[in-house]
This record gives structure tokens, C-alpha cells and sequence, in this order.
């Protein structure tokens, strides 16, 4: 979906790009090859032209942190494919909702085969170095959560990759509400012991971990565990619907203007 991408470059809006997919460009190579055919403006045609030489070279090289800054943080997502060999899936427990009063817990993160845990008092301030390996972060609710949550107590962490927050593009596909519903919506089966469980429990597990119950701590990880294990299933169940739906609403849009 990357590579038939337009709405990152300066000047081009969604209205433009699908223009261009509505005369059947499918990808930058195809539209460098019909450039002089294509109905749109040549001095913006030369432009488009040179911006798409440019992000292709950029996404050779694998440069996340270009595409992150031009393409709009909703769109994300279309990068999915192009960056899923260096993907974290992120998410956090915390005591509480409040950035000022409450602290973060335990951090997630999945890598697509291994799964890493990092705990207050014990290994939590690893993330720092840990976060800069990744081209990608995977989150649900992140950029409102947990992205901030963590940045509020390791402001050194920059977050300059790319941020797929997976809440927004299920909707534009049906699927809202929260995670744990999602992933009944698609399928998706929990343990037996963190079937059921909340935010609001991950709360309490914690206060009894730290009243002496390492079971609860236990409990917590693998809650903690499902849900960035799960976030990578959702998004490769999903992916394909979300380029459907945007692809259907180029189609509708180019019908209703002729």
C-alpha cells in the first residue's frame, strides 16, 4: 500500500491521490511509466514525479523516520508490510489513568517472535535502548496512552519512528469498542485465567504483587503478553479489509464525480 501512496507528498491531498488510483495507477513505478498520460496538471505531474523518486529511495533504505514525518499519523498504517521486519507491539499497565499521578508498571513488547517484559523496579528504564531498535510500533489507544504515558517518565525516549494505532483503522473498517471486544469480534481467544480481565484488574494485580503475591505478578505478565501477541493477529486478519475499504471508498468517490 506504500508504494501507492501519494498523500504524503507536499501539495497532494486525498482528493488527488485518489484521482490518480481512479485512472488505474496502481504503483510509483506505474505512474513514472504513464506520467505523460495521466490527467492531472503537468507541472504537478513533474512534481509528484520527483517526490516519488525521492520516497523510493528512502523506503530502499528503509527510513522510517521520513515516512513518519510525511505521511499523516492516520495513515500509518499502509506502511504495515514495508516495516513489519522491524515491528514492536507495544503496550503498557500502569496504576492508574493519570499521567501526573499514576506510574507505569509493566511495558510490553513483541517483536512478531519474542516477546519481552520490562517491570518497574526490576527492568523497566531497558526500554529506553530497547525502543530504538524498531522501525515500527504497533499499538491499540497508544498514541492517546501509552506512547505518552511512557514519555511522561522517560522523556528521552523520541519516538521518531512510525506509530500504527491500531483503533483508528478498525474502525473505518466496523470494528470499535475495546480491544478485548475486537479480538471476540475476530476470533481471537484469551487464556482461561486472563479471559475476562480489565484494565482495572491489571490495577489490582499489581497492588497485590506489591503487597508480596508474585502470583499476581505472573498473572499480570501474560495478560500483559496477550495483548501485544494479539495486536499482531488482529492486524494481519485485518490489514487486507482496511486496503479494501480505502480502495472502495476511491471507487465510490470516482464515481460519484462523474
Amino acid at each position: 500500500m506504500l508504494n501507492n501512496t501519494y498523500i504524503h507528498i507536499p501539495g497532494v491531498g486525498k482528493s488527488l491521490e485518489q484521482k490518480i488510483w481512479a485512472q488505474g495507477i496502481r504503483t510509483w513505478e506505474e505512474f513514472l511509466e504513464m506520467e505523460n498520460k495521466i490527467s492531472i496538471p503537468s507541472a504537478k505531474r513533474a512534481r509528484i514525479s520527483e517526490e516519488i523518486r525521492k520516497s523510493s529511495e528512502h523506503l530502499a533504505a528503509k527510513d522510517c523516520y521520513f515516512f513518519s514525518q510525511c505521511l499523516p499519523s492516520a495513515e500509518h498504517w499502509r506502511t504495515y508490510p514495508h516495516f513489519s521486519d522491524s515491528v514492536a507491539f507495544v503496550d503498557i499497565e500502569t496504576t492508574g489513568l493519570s499521567q501526573r499521578r499514576d506510574k507505569i508498571t509493566i511495558v510490553g513488547i513483541y517483536d512478531g517472535k519474542e516477546v519481552k517484559t520490562y517491570i518497574r523496579d526490576i527492568n523497566l528504564e531497558d526500554i529506553v535502548e530497547e525502543f530504538s531498535k524498531y522501525r515500527l510500533l504497533v499499538s491499540f489507544n497508544g498514541a492517546r496512552f501509552d506512547l505518552p504515558f511512557i514519555k511522561s517518565e522517560f522523556p528521552e525516549i523520541e519516538f521518531k519512528q512510525l506509530h500504527i494505532d491500531l483503533m483508528y483503522p478498525l474502525r473505518r473498517i466496523g470494528y470499535s469498542g475495546g480491544l478485548k471486544n475486537i479480538e471476540k469480534l475476530l476470533g481471537i481467544s484469551r487464556s482461561e485465567d486472563t479471559e475476562g480481565m480489565t484494565g482495572f484488574d491489571a490495577v489490582k494485580l499489581w497492588k497485590q504483587y506489591e503487597s508480596g503475591d508474585q502470583r499476581a505478578l505472573d498473572k499480570l505478565v501474560r495478560y500483559n503478553r496477550e495483548d501485544i501477541v494479539n495486536l499482531k493477529a488482529i492486524i494481519e486478519l485485518t490489514y487486507p479489509k482496511i486496503v479494501e475499504k480505502t480502495q472502495q471508498t476511491c471507487r465510490r468517490s470516482f464515481e460519484c464525480s462523474e
